[in-house]
């Protein structure tokens, strides 16, 4: 069964069924388990075609699957490395299997070689034995599947950042500062000295966005004018034209770094004017900066320093997060168009499983 979403209408979503597939030499079913849902997915589906998340578990004409993270077990195995019921963790369609062609299989995971995944960006294409996985702990599944992937892109901002030397700036302003990513992000910077971290979220989402402890100042959307007019850097959650181009006109020429990272307010996107005072914002894409960082510490070394940086954030997030559970279609699709519709409570996050 597979989860299809409608590339030209993203609230048109249905469920098919269909045949598993016959193995042939060389591959591997996955059975997926379960699998977190946050606006994280979101972004994925929004940049589908631009970004190449479509292609990774292709569907038919129209249609996508949009990616997930979460946990599955080898059903069936034509590769002697990788027995049946070896658990693993990593990026998976809302579907029940998946056909992997393993490939460099190690005592802590595999790359699917798939054709039609050659291309793709490679941090996406590799599976963790959760046997070999220094961050797995059989305790916090959920946490793993919900913020896991959310925290490696607030990781990777926060290390962009340090290496940037901040841009100059000493106050970093972060959108969306409710959704998880940028929290992530918040409580890495909000451990720097040095660093006032500033967030701006809708007025609804502001007392939760205070209470989780991790910025200087949090500011509902229609309070930006208080902002100080220093240095600073813009990271940008939400994607929201019209915030974008406020921060920019408080800012102008004090703004030193423009970094777009998610689409929360997918609807307001816009295009960027010519005219946008201060900096064009950048996309920050994540791959790119764990190709760098592999390079520089060595896949291992990179494991290593998030894994570290991992332990003390899960514990934070033991004091807030509540994790509601589903099962099957209809569950998953109420939590996909609620998260669509940014009607879920910031202190709330899904795991699913069809």
């Amino acid at each position: 069964m597979d989860f299809l979403i409608a590339k030209d209408d993203l609230h048109r979503c249905r469920l098919q069924e269909r045949v598993p597939p016959e193995l042939e030499s060389g591959q591997a079913l996955l059975r997926v388990d379960s699998f977190g849902l946050t606006s994280n997915n979101i972004t994925y589906a929004m940049f589908g075609e631009t970004m190449s998340y479509w292609d990774f578990f292709p569907a038919e004409a129209g249609w996508g699957r949009m990616p997930v993270w979460g946990f599955a077990e080898v059903s069936a195995s034509t590769v002697d490395a990788l027995p049946t019921g070896t658990r693993v963790y990593g990026y998976l369609p809302p579907s029940t299997e998946l056909l992997v062609v393993p490939s460099r299989v190690r005592e802590h995971g595999f790359t699917d070689a798939s054709p039609h995944r050659a291309a793709l960006p490679a941090a996406y294409n590799s599976y963790a034995r959760v046997d070999g996985d220094p961050m797995y702990d059989a305790e916090h599944e959920d946490q793993q599947m919900l913020l896991r992937p959310l925290f490696f892109t607030s990781y990777l901002i926060d290390d962009f950042l340090e290496d940037s030397g901040f841009f100059g700036a000493s106050t970093i302003v972060l959108s969306s500062a409710s959704s998880k990513t940028a929290s992530g992000l918040a409580f890495l910077l909000a451990r720097r000295e040095g660093i006032d971290v500033v967030g701006l979220t809708s007025a609804r989402s502001a007392e939760f966005a205070r209470r989780l402890g991790v910025y200087g100042d949090v500011l509902a959307y229609d309070e930006l004018d208080s902002l100080p007019r220093e240095r600073a850097v813009y990271v940008d959650m939400a994607g929201d034209a019209e915030l974008r181009n406020a921060v920019h006109g408080h800012y102008r020429d004090e703004l030193a770094h423009s970094a777009v990272v998610g689409a929360t307010h997918h609807d307001s996107m816009g295009e960027l004017p010519d005219s946008l005072p201060g900096p064009r914002p950048k996309f920050f894409f994540a791959p790119y900066r764990v190709t760098k960082r592999t390079a520089d510490w060595g896949g291992a070394g990179l494991e290593t320093r998030l894994a570290e940086a991992w332990r003390p954030y899960l514990e934070w997030t033991d004091g807030w997060l509540e994790v509601i559970h589903g099962h099957g279609g209809q569950a998953l699709e109420r939590a996909y168009l609620e998260l669509l519709d940014g009607r879920i409570d910031p202190a709330q996050a899904h795991v699913l499983s069809l």
